[in-house]
């Protein structure tokens, strides 16, 4: 049986973020952010989402970013810290392309030379 990601709608997404709901649906169009809906146009969110509101609070709230900085701090592969695990390569989508198969490359690299040792 598989276990479905826990989801959870706007009013705790906010919440957990720290910011009001107005706040999240003005990032999701400024960062042009798609959220999951229901059939009834309810949306929800899941861990990867809070992830990305948080960091994207941090940018903007802590280190004082504007909203086209930390789009451009979001592309630039900042925010691929703690996303790219080799048993959840989907998280590779916030990584620009080249980049990306890069940190791939290496990965494997590492694995290869670790063996050795």
């Amino acid at each position: 049986m598989k276990m479905e990601r826990r989801k959870f709608r706007i009013g705790e997404l906010a919440q957990r973020v720290g910011v009001e709901q107005f706040v999240i649906r003005f990032w999701e169009k400024e960062f042009d952010i798609k959220s999951r809906r229901s059939g009834g146009g309810q949306r929800f969110y899941d861990e990867k989402d809070y992830k990305y509101f948080k960091k994207i609070k941090e940018l903007l709230y802590d280190k004082k970013f504007t909203i086209a900085g930390a789009k451009e701090e979001l592309k630039s592969c900042s925010f691929s810290e703690n996303l790219l695990t080799e048993s959840n390569p989907e998280k590779m989508k916030f990584i620009p392309g080249k980049i990306a198969k890069q940190i791939l490359e290496l990965q494997s690299q590492l694995i290869k030379l670790r063996e050795l040792l």
